[in-house]
């Protein structure tokens, strides 16, 4: 198999980890037993050692439908050849801890008679270890080892008869209409047995989908992609912790062939906090909950950029050199090496988010109001520091924009919380240093010349995350100077729909080689900024022209090309948020 398209894929979950199931039916990335744990299955990186777990039809022009349950994350992909149709169901039950682990597979033959072969070929640790295969005693299955012991094996329980290889399994399949094969990959772990109860996983997996979406209260236009959006969002999120991940990748290209391949697989405060934006506006309050509870246990007290989903701080950068990478993009890189980095705008998203926490009627306790505080004082004692921003640039720190308006906003929010609980706080002392941010940013920062609010202090540039300056209520949407800005990021920022974070030129540079494509989250701020002006009408069909470009399943990775192809790890959860939010304002003002 060639390498298919990024958006050729469907994500299925456990609420501990993720894997991407191809519109061939082939599970081409698998990492276990956690979101950040090494993989077993990595074929979307190496086509030739990766591993996978592929069913092949024997026929070139065999056709593949794929779909989602209504309002599940229980996937359905069809394979249509001249033998008549076969299909295959794939989920995850809901699993209480990470070792509960279980993909639960059904290849249904639905018309004609079919020859399907399947091989499983895990190759543990990234793709280093191998795979040793074994039968089980019983005669239920099969047991799929790491030869080198550094993850836990695997077994897979089936009927079928498979040939144990050098690669791990394989074996070809007779299927007749109204037959039924199934495929259950768990952890070989003691006390965590799973028996071929697939239509009992299936309707407890079922129900508890259909009961967690018909928890919004999202009635809007839209509505199909809106609940598509937070159903990956809830795949993305931790049970165990209740951090969230940016995506459920790592080493896809932004660029195709280019350096730009990161590992998403981590939780940045700036995305969590945008993840509980959308959350709450759909009505999800537990999901908020267990992110404060997180943040109050692992962040308050020393506040940097990004955790492992555990909390750890340490998320060291390396580079796995025997992967040739997803059509040959190199590096492939584990770890990111950005967490160390500085960047003022996560205390303002944090600050906003447990602001919007205390509205829905969150709790802040005394003790967690005092961390607040200390954030602020951070805040008030740095706000001119120069940062990364919240592209994360690797050329050099400078005065960003959004920086500063996100330090406005936590001193602004932090007010808002302590005068709507009473809470002790210094309230003259804030307001004058959010009143100072305020008119630095507004008079310091503009460019006459240019006509624009620019990326940095002293910059030429502009840069798309200027449309953030209203949805965080710094400006309104009819401040002059704004919407200056907003024409520039028009005119030298957008293919059509398509928004580009900045562009290197001007001596403009993140320090790194090549172009990127447009990045999705900018592109449906630019929707949600044209309803919040009044141009509803063009609000609307930019919306409905970004959908379009969405994958058959209604999925986004974190870019898209000139030629309308995803790129970018996949599914990214900062996509998905936006459009969330997008569809939100668009139909507020449409009411």
């Amino acid at each position: 198999m060639a390498y298919l398209p990024i958006a050729d894929y469907g994500i299925i979950g456990n609420l501990h980890t993720t894997a991407l199931v191809s519109k061939q039916g082939s599970i081409d990335f698998l990492c276990l037993p956690r979101f950040d744990s090494p993989s077993v299955f990595t074929r979307l990186l190496d086509d030739n050692k990766g591993g996978s777990f592929a069913f092949q039809c024997p026929h070139e022009e065999t056709n593949f439908k794929q779909l989602y349950l209504p309002d599940t994350n229980i996937l359905v992909t069809r394979f249509l050849s001249k033998d008549g149709i076969a299909e295959l169901t794939d989920f995850m039950p809901i699993a209480v801890g990470e070792n509960d682990f279980a993909i639960f597979r059904r290849l249904k033959g639905v018309h004609g008679q079919h020859q399907i072969s399947v091989a499983i070929t895990p190759n543990f640790d990234y793709a280093r270890s191998g795979c040793t295969a074994t039968p089980l005693p019983d005669g239920s299955g099969y047991r799929l080892a790491d030869p080198q012991g550094r993850q836990p094996a695997m077994r897979l329980l089936t009927k079928a008869q498979l040939t144990v290889t050098s690669d791990g399994l394989h074996g070809d399949l007779e299927l007749a209409a109204g037959e039924d094969i199934d495929f259950i990959l768990t952890l070989d772990s003691e006390g965590h047995e799973f028996h071929l109860e697939w239509m009992y996983h299936f309707r407890k997996t079922r129900e508890y989908w259909v009961a967690w979406s018909a928890k919004s209260t999202y009635r809007g236009r839209w509505r199909e992609a809106v609940m598509r959006s937070a159903l990956v969002l809830k795949l993305l999120t931790s049970a165990r912790y209740g951090s969230t991940i940016a995506a459920a990748t790592f080493g896809l290209p932004e660029t195709i062939g280019g350096e730009r391949n990161w590992d998403y697989r981590f939780t940045w405060v700036r995305d969590s906090a945008f993840t509980m934006y959308a959350f709450l506006r759909l009505g999800y309050r537990e999901e908020a909950e267990a992110f404060v509870s997180w943040i109050e246990q692992q962040c308050m007290d020393n506040l940097q950029l990004m955790y492992g989903i555990d909390g750890r701080k340490d998320l060291e950068e390396s580079t796995l050199d025997h992967l040739e990478g997803y059509l040959g993009s190199q590096p492939v890189r584990i770890g990111n090496g950005a967490y160390d980095q500085k960047q003022m705008d996560i205390y303002g998203e944090l600050i906003d988010t447990i602001y919007l926490y205390n509205e829905a009627g969150g709790s802040i306790t005394n003790e967690f109001w005092r961390a607040i505080r200390g954030l602020v004082e951070y805040v008030i004692n740095h706000w001119r520091d120069k940062d990364h921003g919240i592209w994360e640039v690797r050329s050099g720190k400078q005065r960003f924009l959004h920086s500063a308006v996100c330090c406005w906003v936590a001193i602004d929010r932090a007010m808002k919380i302590g005068e709507a609980r009473s809470l002790p706080h210094p309230r003259s002392q804030w307001r004058v240093v959010r009143d100072e941010i305020y008119r630095e940013i507004y008079d310091d920062f503009w460019n006459e010349e240019q006509g624009f609010y620019p990326q940095f202090l002293g910059s030429d540039t502009v840069d798309a995350s200027a449309l953030l300056m209203p949805l965080l209520r710094f400006v309104s949407s009819k401040e002059p100077r704004w919407l200056k800005t907003f024409a520039a990021i028009e005119e030298k920022l957008s293919a059509d729909v398509l928004i580009f974070r900045y562009k290197q030129e001007h001596g403009a540079t993140d320090g790194l080689e090549g172009e990127e494509a447009s990045f999705t989250i900018c592109s449906f701020w630019y929707a949600e900024c044209l309803a919040r002006i009044g141009r509803l009408e063009e609000a609307t069909l930019v919306m409905q022209k970004l959908l379009g470009y969405g994958n058959h399943l209604g999925l986004f990775s974190e870019e898209i090309g000139l030629h309308g192809e995803q790129l970018g790890n996949f599914p990214q959860a900062f996509s998905h948020l936006s459009l969330i939010s997008a569809a939100f304002q668009i139909d507020k003002q449409q009411q």
